[in-house]
């Protein structure tokens, strides 16, 4: 579920409590594709994303626009976006269920990879009204195998949230049951019952 009270924490004092495979998410801002995003998706984020130590530096591991897939320090991205970034942790029943690292191996596998373009404007047809009236949803994705603990690239670029939902069923367990990977929106990961909200980063 989205917070209904915030629990602001300096990036500083907050980055020891974030584990590898944190889900991060990142609340709309005020730009119009923003709420549009917002608004289609019913929540208030717009872009979702998960977090890894790579030694002893905490990243973003993330698809972008026009960039594609990459990993920045998420200090970068919470001065970038004060107050916006949102860290989840995995509940009792995400815990058992994920294998973290395997989890952000497939988001590293996505890095250098295109934006899928072609997905998102799926996604937003799928929203205007003719189209939600006639076309029926589907409802199941692909199995995701892992071979020797690596998971296998996916056959078309991806956005946001539909990397990082592939991510977690590579690494065991669906986020948005009965939801595709390719309909999955930052607000579905937000309501899954494998996370629950921690704190919204602030800058030091």
């Amino acid at each position: 579920m989205e917070p209904t009270r915030l629990r602001q924490v300096p990036y500083s004092k907050a980055r020891r409590w974030i584990r590898s495979g944190d889900l991060l998410l990142l609340r709309r801002g005020r730009s119009w594709t923003h709420r549009l995003i917002a608004a289609g998706g019913r929540s208030l984020y717009v872009h979702a994303a998960m977090a890894a130590w790579w030694n002893r530096d905490l990243m973003c591991l993330e698809m972008v626009q026009w960039r594609g897939g990459r990993a920045v320090c998420l200090s970068h991205q919470v001065a970038l976006c004060p107050g916006r970034w949102d860290v989840y942790t995995l509940t009792p029943v995400g815990r058992e269920s994920v294998d973290r690292t395997l989890a952000v191996r497939a988001m590293k596998r996505l890095t250098g990879t295109p934006y899928g373009w072609k997905a998102l404007w799926r996604v937003i047809c799928r929203h205007l009204p003719l189209v939600r009236w006639l076309v029926a949803p589907p409802t199941e994705d692909p199995e995701v195998v892992s071979a020797g603990g690596l998971p296998p690239m996916p056959t078309a670029p991806m956005f946001c949230s539909q990397a990082v939902a592939w991510a977690y069923r590579a690494a065991g367990v669906d986020p948005a049951a009965n939801l595709p990977d390719r309909l999955t929106e930052p607000g579905d990961l937000a309501r899954s019952p494998l996370f629950r909200y921690r704190f919204t980063l602030m800058p030091d």
